[in-house]
């Protein structure tokens, strides 16, 4: 049995009021509106905003649920107040709402196609109850040209690189080669998965098994890759102690805006912090996660799936709407939107690296979707809890001076140990 999340008295409070909000909607002018519940904020907010706002099949109420989506919709669910659509970060819990009979089935248009292997994530005793609306691109290495003038094409490159840059760094008071904010534990995460994809990449799936061996070989090997850059002298700007205080949004400054660090591993959705606190003309571009061979890195995706709550007609029809090629057009056009959706035409996206991302994301046989996003209950990670804070231990160990062997003797112990608790592994 999975563990009951605790639903906070802020996510009852902020999920009360939305409920109000819905009934009020629902009850203006004799039509319901549709309620959608959203992670996203800021300018993502205002994007999907203007997608809804083209739905021919009558208003949209979209309603953002702050960090803890999860928390959010089970105090909705406890005050019988769910909205009928909700974007959902993770596929585990397309899966768990599922089975709890809170979801519709769902049937995407025709006009509709994903990856190989990304549409059964969202899938329950045969029957589809989520579609990917948004996808994420998270095996980009981000940088200003004249700051790396020449890229790492493999890692035994990226770490020899970063050798370098430590020595001047530590010497002349340079740039440090790599930000990271190791505050935020997925950060982390998506370093491990790229480097998990790209050693082992015929066991990279097998880890969101319920068999799965937390204390084998590839784990303990993509963990060594990592001891080994991490623990690089100067890495990181004010060592690593400073990095675990460092959030994703003050890395991505430190490469774009201060330019104290030269290199940042993030994904796509990296541009949205890059575009308000770029300094001068020069814009960041990105080269592909450094892999073991030149040209033949990983490809690790995320995303977000809509879902309908049962008993919610308009709900499942505003899903299916979702699914057609040109519902995200405005977005699109916009930019910093990456669409899973296949049929979606390369041609529709305004940005030369919108295009080039596009193309990767439909190339066979490459892709793989986040790890951490479909591991089980708590072991799913969030602030302080499951494979974030261990993958942040495991970091403070290897920048710390801990040995490479004891560092990861501790961390897949750990791992084995989540796993289990939350029902699996070994």
């Amino acid at each position: 049995m999975r563990p009951v999340a605790r639903t906070s008295r802020r996510a009852l409070l902020r999920a009360a009021a939305a409920g109000v909000a819905a009934m009020a909607a629902g009850c203006s002018g004799g039509t319901r509106s549709v309620q959608v519940a959203v992670v996203w904020s800021t300018s993502e907010l205002d994007r999907f905003r203007q997608v809804v706002g083209d739905y021919p099949g009558g208003s949209v109420q979209v309603v953002s649920a702050g960090n803890d989506i999860d928390a959010f919709l089970r105090a909705r669910h406890l005050a019988g107040t769910s909205p009928d659509v909700a974007i959902l970060p993770r596929p585990g819990l397309v899966t768990e709402y599922a089975q709890r009979g809170w979801l519709s089935p769902v049937r995407p248009s025709n006009e509709y196609a994903v990856p190989n292997g990304l549409g059964d994530l969202l899938t329950a005793d045969g029957r589809r109850y989520g579609v990917w609306v948004k996808a994420a691109h998270k095996s980009l290495v981000w940088h200003l040209p004249s700051m790396l003038p020449e890229q790492p094409t493999d890692w035994d490159a990226l770490v020899e690189r970063t050798r370098q840059l430590g020595a001047i760094a530590r010497r002349d008071g340079g740039p440090a080669p790599l930000a990271i904010g190791a505050a935020d534990g997925w950060v982390l995460t998506d370093w491990f998965e790229n480097v998990l994809a790209d050693v082992a990449p015929e066991s990279y799936n097998a880890l969101a098994r319920s068999d799965a061996d937390w204390q084998g070989g590839p784990v303990r090997d993509a963990l060594d890759r990592l001891a080994g850059l991490w623990s690089i002298d100067g890495a990181f700007l004010g060592g690593g102690r400073r990095a675990l205080l460092t959030q994703y949004e003050e890395s991505v400054i430190q490469v774009v805006y201060s330019r104290r660090a030269v290199m940042l591993c993030g994904a796509d959705f990296t541009a949205d912090v890059v575009v308000p606190f770029q300094r001068g003309p020069e814009a960041p571009t990105t080269f592909p996660f450094p892999g073991t061979r030149p040209g033949g890195g990983p490809l690790i995706v995320g995303g977000d799936a809509a879902v309908a709550f049962a008993g919610s007609q308009g709900g499942v029809e505003l899903v299916q709407w979702l699914t057609k090629a040109d519902s995200f057009r405005p977005w699109l056009r916009a930019g910093g939107y990456l669409s899973p959706n296949t049929n979606v035409p390369i041609t529709s996206y305004t940005d030369a690296d919108g295009r080039k991302l596009a193309r990767e994301m439909q190339a066979p046989g490459t892709l793989r979707f986040d790890l951490s996003d479909q591991l089980p209950g708590a072991f799913t990670g969030s602030d302080g809890v499951g494979i974030w804070r261990i993958m942040q231990g495991f970091f403070a160990d290897v920048t710390d001076g801990v040995g490479a062997n004891e560092a990861i003797r501790r961390a897949t112990g750990q791992l084995a140990l989540a796993a289990r608790n939350a029902g699996g592994g070994r």
